[in-house]
């Protein structure tokens, strides 16, 4: 049985780690090179790293915070924001990252997928979906959730999947930042649609939520960012209930 994979996941605006609820409404959670040593050290399986400001200088600040990053951790992390090329995925990968996650630039020009995955393989290219529940249908939203597109999220996962993605980090923006507990019906059917791991993203609140998401969402990986920065979750308090839960972790 694969073990499943617990990631936090660290917003990176100017240099510093932000958080907020819904998408808006920020506060600095600290130093994100700090925070990822600590991440390492208290057991985390992998670690997001993803640059909402990512103009021109977010980007030059990002491959310095790529660097130090990849000198203090010994566990894979994924970076994303502003990726629309592979010239840029070439200088983060090179930087030390060891996967990059693509959003709306996929969405614009799907093509870029299958780019990036025949150049650099399949296992370092995540697709991030933002989607929300738009009158019973799951809708794909772009620029930090803004922007509507009409897309339906498993018709799009589907097609990222073919066109070369590893892997999916589905965020529900209805349950982003409320701490109510995962989008699961909607990761179960992502689940059962798509033959690549799901990272599930978007409302956890407590140890509970992440032992639903893995059991009734189907998840490969759960993601979290405000329960671990604010120290309201111990990963390793959440791994040892998640194996008392039968859920294969590595502790």
């Amino acid at each position: 049985m694969l073990t499943k994979r617990i990631i936090p996941c660290l917003d990176i605006k100017n240099g510093r780690t932000v958080k907020g609820i819904n998408f808006v409404n920020l506060r600095d959670a600290g130093d994100p090179v700090e925070l990822a040593k600590q991440y390492a050290v208290k057991g985390a399986d992998e670690l997001v790293f993803l640059d909402i400001s990512a103009t021109l200088e977010g980007r030059k600040t990002m491959i310095e915070m790529v660097l130090k990053v990849a000198e203090q951790v010994n566990i894979p992390f994924t970076v994303g924001g502003g990726i629309s090329s592979v010239e840029d995925v070439d200088v983060l990968l090179k930087s030390g990252a060891d996967k990059i996650s693509v959003n709306s630039s996929a969405v614009k020009r799907p093509e870029l997928v299958n780019e990036l995955s025949s150049k650099f393989g399949s296992q370092c290219v995540v697709v991030a979906i933002d989607a929300k529940q738009v009158n019973g249908q799951w809708k794909v939203h772009l620029a930090g959730g803004s922007i509507p597109t009409g897309i339906d999220l498993f018709d799009w996962a589907k097609e990222v999947e073919a066109r070369g993605a590893g892997e999916i980090l589905f965020t529900s923006m209805n349950n982003d930042g409320t701490k109510n507990g995962f989008a699961n019906e909607a990761l179960a059917k992502l689940s059962d649609t798509v033959n690549i791991p799901i990272i599930a993203s978007g409302g956890a609140g407590t140890i509970q939520h992440f032992t639903d998401t893995f059991k009734v969402g189907k998840a490969d990986a759960a993601l979290a960012a405000s329960v671990f920065h604010f120290g309201e979750i111990e990963i390793k308090d959440l791994k040892r209930e998640l194996r008392e839960n039968n859920i294969s972790v590595r502790l």
